[in-house]
């Protein structure tokens, strides 16, 4: 086995160099704008006209990007200060499910 003595016995022997050469940390990488997200009221009397709009301004364009993976999420709050008929909310339940709402529900207030 060779022998470390002087200069050589400080260095490490897994050649990452010793005090005189640290490990530099990788280069910073340039920050760049990697998601978006955006939060909206639509106006119940527009909103089929209001929601093209949206896919037409904005979804049109964050798809053309590579790779870009969009997630749309739509939340519905209807008041009805007199109620909701029973016939209105079976209607509404069995829409909903039909069209795959991940939940949903009447609240009894």
């Amino acid at each position: 086995m060779p022998s470390l003595k002087g200069k050589d016995a400080t260095k490490p022997l897994n050649g990452r160099g010793g005090d005189d050469n640290p490990p530099r940390p990788p280069p910073d990488l340039p920050k760049v704008a990697r998601r978006y997200v955006a939060s909206l009221t639509l106006d119940a009397d527009r909103q089929s006209r209001d929601m093209g709009k949206i896919a037409e301004e904005v979804l049109a364009h964050l798809l053309t990007l590579p790779k870009a993976k969009l997630s749309i999420t739509v939340e519905i709050v209807a008041d009805v200060p007199d109620g909701v008929p029973e016939d209105v909310q079976r209607i509404v339940l069995e829409n909903g499910s039909a069209l795959k709402f991940r939940s949903q529900g009447f609240e009894l207030i």
